[in-house]
């Protein structure tokens, strides 16, 4: 680690951060630091007038809103660097620092031999924001495959490793979305990988992607890299790639309801798609009551929904954050309005 970084010199001033954000949004940020070492940070919190500063931690700017100019200091998380970090109860440990892409990682992970992480591939982001939203796809979470992770504590000026009870996952949330993680920054995250893998195919269009490449048969279970391939060839039938169109993938949260709401729904839309919780709730496809209300493939503005995915909101070219804040907001309204379901919105918004 260097010791003597000139972080003030390293600090720029009214920054352009469009090309960071998937959604293509213009905004400006008022300080900007592109973080290549952790001794960085510790220099921004031992600086009194930087420490005074509200932040934003930016890693690919794939899970981010922009509806405005960030009056902030913008630490662009830019750690680089993965490797196989040992062995843990049958478990091979797979480390990488936070800046590393998230994809990358996971096609890193499956040409090692390793199995586990294959269902979560080309999510866009970064490694350290996946504890943060605790990222799922094609029946798989975060937390499934999680280790620990080391972050930086603002509040304290030093580096913590958390478990997974330390970050408190839940349904797209952690602690770091919560006031009490706010003052932490993730450093790297550790990831347990098994040593014996069996492939994940509770997701039914995963399990038929597969046997309709003939691959998933009896007595001929598929390896890692054809799992990840199957995952990569849906994400890309259904998804836009926001190297060519803005977007943020998934837009909105799917919501959870009491049975007895389900029930009702039901009465009226026996076609309703949902899902039994543990708990006795219910989750519902948040795609389905968006295209339900006509959204589909709508524009308000020069923002739009996607045509093949209703979850996918769209910048259709020089869209602004607060237009796409605006359909997102009338999303919302005919969903309530219809179905008496309030959607949460997944990216983080400014």
């Amino acid at each position: 680690m260097q010791a003597d970084l000139p972080i003030l010199d390293a600090i720029l001033a009214d920054y352009p951060l469009q090309p960071l954000n998937t959604f293509g949004l213009p905004a400006r940020a008022r300080r900007y630091l592109r973080v290549t070492d952790p001794a960085q940070l510790a220099a921004v919190a031992a600086d009194p007038s930087l420490a005074a500063l509200p932040r934003l931690v930016l890693g690919g700017g794939s899970n981010l809103l922009l509806t405005r100019d960030v009056d902030a200091l913008v630490l662009h998380m830019a750690l680089d660097g993965k490797a196989i970090a040992g062995e843990d109860d049958g478990h091979i440990l797979v480390r990488a620092r936070a800046g590393e892409n998230w994809h990358g990682f996971v096609q890193w992970t499956v040409a090692q031999g390793l199995g586990g992480m294959e269902n979560l591939s080309l999510i866009p982001g970064t490694v350290g924001a996946s504890p943060i939203q605790n990222i799922g796809a094609y029946g798989l979470e975060i937390k499934d495959v999680f280790h620990s992770l080391a972050a930086f504590d603002f509040a304290s000026g030093t580096t913590r490793t958390m478990t997974a009870l330390d970050c408190r996952f839940g349904y797209r949330d952690s602690v770091f979305k919560h006031p009490e993680g706010a003052q932490l920054v993730v450093l790297d995250v550790t990831f347990a990988l098994p040593r014996a893998w069996t492939p994940n195919l509770r997701y039914a269009e995963l399990a038929r992607e597969l046997e309709a490449q003939g691959i998933a048969q009896p007595g001929n279970a598929p390896t890692p890299r054809q799992v990840s391939d199957a995952v990569i060839a849906i994400r890309r039938r259904k998804l836009p790639d926001p190297a060519e169109i803005g977007n943020a993938g998934s837009f909105f949260k799917n919501p959870v309801v009491s049975s007895e709401h389900c029930t009702r729904l039901l009465a009226r839309w026996p076609e309703l798609v949902h899902h039994r919780q543990p708990d006795g709730s219910e989750k519902l496809a948040a795609g389905w009551l968006i295209d339900q209300c006509g959204w589909k493939g709508r524009t308000l503005g020069r923002a739009g929904v996607y045509p093949k995915q209703a979850l996918v909101l769209v910048n259709n070219g020089g869209a602004t954050g607060a237009e796409v804040l605006a359909l997102a907001r009338a999303i919302q309204h005919d969903v309530r309005e219809h179905f008496g379901v309030e959607l949460e919105p997944e990216p983080v918004m400014v």
